[in-house]
C-alpha cells in the first residue's frame, strides 16, 4: 500500500459529523476510510459517484418524514 502523504481537512457541522460517524461505526468504517472510499469513487467515475443537478421544482422527498427519507436512501444501496 502506498504511503499516505496528503492530508484532507474539512469543517462540517458537529451534528452532521456525529451522526455520520455513528452510521460509519455501524458499518465498521472510520471517517477517514469513508472519505478515502469517496475519493476513490470520484477517480473511478471521473466525477461524483451520484447525480448532481439543480432542482427547478421543490423536492417533495425532503418533505417526507425522516424515516421515509432514510428508507429511500437505503433503497439506493440494495443490490
Amino acid at each position: 500500500m502506498a504511503i499516505k502523504e496528503a492530508v484532507v481537512r474539512a469543517r462540517v457541522d458537529e451534528k452532521l459529523k456525529k451522526e455520520s460517524e455513528t452510521i460509519l461505526r455501524r458499518l465498521g468504517l472510520s471517517s477517514t476510510e469513508a472519505i478515502r472510499m469517496f475519493l476513490t469513487q470520484i477517480t473511478i467515475h471521473q466525477g461524483l459517484p451520484f447525480a448532481v443537478s439543480l432542482q427547478t421544482e421543490p423536492n417533495e422527498d425532503l418533505l417526507l418524514p425522516r424515516a421515509k427519507r432514510q428508507a429511500a436512501l437505503d433503497s439506493l444501496y440494495d443490490d
